[in-house]
């Protein structure tokens, strides 16, 4: 048989046979020399054996079996070659719990479960479910076949499918007003040509989905991030599309791109996501970073597909982000702004209770009371608009929320926004050098490589100049309204590792205040335990501050250290990342949530908004897009030996002591 490779100190323990031999891998197996694992298949009623296992393992009645249940006691299961097998061990129960659960989802009476599906290795179970299973799950299109899924969310508020066509797109207006003579709740709103704040304003009591591109009278696929996240987001659609690369589903993340560029050409703007009410905001840019990776995957090459999604991206940077308020001309550099009037409307109700209240008092009223006439403009109040200006912006951002955005968004020259677009830079002079000869004409204007190269490397001078700090080894946030650098640590100061613009002998600096600052446990911190404790106002628990961390902070610094030649650091923090998924998976049944608590290494994060991807019953169907990206790229990084490590379940602190 097979030896599993998994330590007995992770309690990994499956009994087999009457008569019983110790593994040096702690596993319990028959004695006789013909048993095989993936020959030994149970033959199952689907039903009765779910409901053994949830009465006898899940004890706080959850439709899981996890660590947290815990019972002491053996299953007893028979092969259909007579063998007995005892199982012990939550991973394996919950593993066969998931695939009866498969059996249940297709109809199935009886269902033929092996023993290697039960003992499959953690990191291969995990990748191959991602790979399999997941994005099929987190797919949707805006069409006949698919609308139905997302407008029938609670986001809509009400019993009507809605949703909002751009004025100038003929296809998307002819096919969806066909669509409405086959369903007659649905409500299809073409767009004005002028989309306001103060327009966008006055439907947010009619909320809807936002079209997205028709082709061949199809909607064109997406990935969305899974849970309540719908619809498809903007940032982390780059990263569901790094995982999809790898996985081959390069259908899928070309899409996307379309799905980015239709969005610009339309709406002006990658949108924050396809809801109404994000008609206003778009999200970190990184669509010249997707284009690239794109066409280099793609066989054969589309260079018409290439030269019409670069006249796009170009026109994004020069009209989003060159030529409008997310451009500063006191520093020549880049901020995000979010237009809109008023409280976010896709907020939970609640969420600015303390804010309010302030002002509540100030016009002695409740805070109900105040909200409601705030909201119908009775109330002016500059300072509070002012601050949803801030509130907003920081939601365009991306990292909603965080101390070190908190009521300052719109005033800081960020790291994140401008080595984002320093890459833009880069990318669109490689582009246009290396595929077009040098020469790129976009609405009348010729661009060339080295147009390209004087503007990065104009942006490395002034970010050098405004946010670069000598002294502690590392960039910062600008404040432009105080003229003064910030000092708040966060995972976003070392974009410019990821983007090649900080030199290598910043990059030298920079890393040793990354690992020291920054490491935990698990994987990258959002932000300093420190940086949180100087600024906090409140108790409230940011989710973009110490102690989570998340997945697309992960996936920029592991690309950024191997781009400046520290593959030990980067394996480090690869590893340190994928166990804490993998051991919460094994512990959890399964679950790929949104955000970990990197200092204590669970998902269970008490934030607000609570953790994504952790309500479900018996399997998860999606993990959580960009989480599930992360674990397939660091895998594609990490050396065989590693990834052995992660089956084992070999503690990281463990394993870089040792080395």
């Amino acid at each position: 048989m097979r030896q599993n490779n998994i330590k007995t100190s992770r309690n990994y323990s499956l009994y087999i046979g009457a008569a019983l031999a110790v593994s040096t891998f702690g596993i319990f197996m028959s004695c006789n020399d013909k048993f095989v694992e993936s020959q030994t298949v149970f033959d199952l009623p689907v039903e009765k054996t779910m409901q053994e296992l949830l009465a006898g393992y899940d004890t706080d009645g959850d439709k899981k079996i996890t660590k947290d249940d815990a019972p002491n006691k053996d299953y007893f299961m028979v092969s259909t070659k007579g063998d007995t097998v005892i199982i012990r061990n939550t991973y394996y129960l919950s593993n066969l719990l998931q695939e009866l659960a498969i059996a249940h989802e297709n109809a199935q009476e009886s269902a033929l479960i092996t023993l290697r599906q039960i003992q499959e290795p953690p990191a291969e179970r995990i990748s191959r479910r991602i790979r399999t299973q997941f994005w099929d799950d987190l797919t949707r299109t805006i069409d006949e076949n698919g609308i139905n899924r997302i407008t029938d969310d609670d986001k809509m508020h009400d019993e009507r499918r809605r949703i909002y066509v751009p004025y100038d797109d003929h296809v998307g207006i002819a096919y969806f007003k066909n669509l409405q003579k086959k369903m007659p709740n649905l409500d299809v709103v073409v767009l004005p040509k002028d989309i306001t704040a103060e327009y966008v304003q006055s439907i947010n009591n009619n909320p809807g989905i936002l079209a997205l591109k028709i082709e061949n009278n199809k909607g064109v696929p997406f990935v969305v991030p899974g849970g309540r996240f719908n619809e498809m987001y903007g940032w982390d659609s780059y990263f569901e599309g790094i995982g999809l690369i790898i996985d081959h589903r390069l259908d899928l993340a070309k899409g996307m791109v379309d799905n980015f560029c239709y969005q610009i050409e339309h709406y002006g703007k990658i949108l924050n996501a396809n809801r109404s009410y994000y008609l206003t905001r778009t999200q970190p840019p990184f669509l010249s970073s997707y284009i690239r990776e794109v066409y280099s995957a793609m066989h054969p090459k589309d260079k018409r597909w290439l030269e019409e999604s670069l006249r796009t991206a170009i026109k994004e940077y020069e009209n989003v982000w060159m030529h409008s308020k997310r451009y500063t001309p006191e520093t020549g550099l880049n901020r995000f702004y979010a237009g809109g009037i008023g409280i976010p409307p896709e907020t939970e109700p609640g969420h600015f209770k303390a804010v309010l209240q302030e002002y509540a008092d100030k016009y002695n009223m409740s805070v109900s009371e105040f909200e409601e006439q705030y909201k119908a403009g009775t109330i002016k109040d500059s300072l509070l608009d002012r601050y949803f200006v801030h509130d907003r912006t920081l939601r365009e951002s991306g990292h909603d929320t965080s101390w070190r955005l908190d009521n300052i968004a719109a005033d800081l020259n960020c790291v994140d926004i401008n080595a984002l677009l320093y890459k833009y830079e880069k990318d669109f002079e490689f582009l246009i050098g290396t595929y077009f000869k040098d020469s790129f004409t976009v609405n009348g204007k010729t661009y060339t490589s080295s147009y390209w190269s004087e503007k990065a490397e104009h942006r490395r001078e002034l970010m050098q100049k405004y946010l670069w700090d000598e002294a502690a080894g590392c960039y910062f946030d600008y404040n432009f309204k105080k003229n003064e650098i910030t000092d708040y640590m966060s995972a976003t100061n070392f974009f410019p590792l990821w983007s090649g613009l900080c030199t290598p002998e910043q990059a030298r600096k920079m890393v040793p205040v990354l690992m020291s600052e920054l490491k935990a446990k698990g994987g990258i911190l959002a932000s300093s335990k420190a940086s949180l404790e100087k600024y906090k106002t409140n108790d409230v628990q940011r989710q973009w501050d110490y102690p989570n961390g998340w997945a697309p902070h992960q996936m920029l610094l592991w690309k950024g250290l191997i781009n400046y030649g520290y593959e030990n650091e980067a394996r480090e923090l690869i590893y340190r990342w994928l166990w804490t998924i993998t051991q919460n998976a094994v512990d959890y049944n399964g679950t790929i949530p949104e955000k970990y608590d990197v200092v204590n290494t669970t998902h269970k994060v008490y934030a607000e908004y609570g953790n994504v991807g952790t309500e479900f019953a018996y399997i998860t169907k999606s993990g959580f897009g960009w989480m599930n990206a992360s674990y397939q790229y660091g895998l594609s990084l990490l050396p065989q030996e590693y990834i052995q490590k992660l089956d084992n379940l070999e503690n990281p602190d463990v394993v870089f002591r040792e080395e």
